[in-house]
């Protein structure tokens, strides 16, 4: 006979401890974190790990615009490669690739760095596979916090600037 899912986490000892995430923001809540804590299994085969740390922001629209009107604009209006010109819609693509942050590995420091530069590192996939075994971009700039963001944009400018693109402030939006 089969182990249902529950009788195998039961033979494994303790189930799997769902991620939780706690905003504190007042007393309610620091209570509620206190109260987890207290109650939370303690286990030297499978420990579980507790993180406090600041809340990332996540990436500004102006961010985002910035990012459409001034730098791969410029690149994609500038830049030649093999000897043709790609839009900006290409080139975002292209960076994607290139420059969104990896899935951190089991490594702590990685997972650290990744926590900086995405919002959701427990969630955060750059790629996937199809049903045919095809690797896909799945990550998406949308994810960034703000410091991923920038770090991403430095990542592009970095590119353009190597293939010789001249640079321009995006204009200011009208209020």
């Amino acid at each position: 006979m089969n182990a249902t899912p529950d009788e195998r986490e039961e033979q494994r000892g303790r189930p799997t401890y769902q991620t939780r995430t706690i905003r504190l923001i007042g007393d309610i809540q620091r209570e509620t974190a206190e109260a987890m804590l207290r109650n939370a299994p303690l286990d030297p085969l499978r420990p579980l790990e507790l993180v406090l740390r600041e809340e990332p922001k996540a990436r500004r629209l102006d961010q985002n615009s910035a990012m459409w009107a001034g730098p791969l604009r410029d690149i994609a209006e500038q830049a030649w490669v093999g000897g043709r010109q790609f839009s900006s819609e290409v080139w975002h693509e292209h960076f994607k690739r290139e420059y969104l942050p990896e899935d951190a590995s089991s490594d702590p420091y990685d997972q650290a760095q990744l926590a900086m530069l995405v919002k959701n590192p427990q969630t955060y996939r750059k790629w996937d596979m199809t049903p045919k075994g095809d690797r896909v971009l799945v990550g998406s700039s949308t994810q960034l916090t703000e410091r991923g963001f920038s770090e991403y944009m430095r990542q592009i400018e970095a590119d353009g600037a190597n293939m010789g693109v001249e640079f321009h402030v995006a204009p200011a939006t009208a209020a």
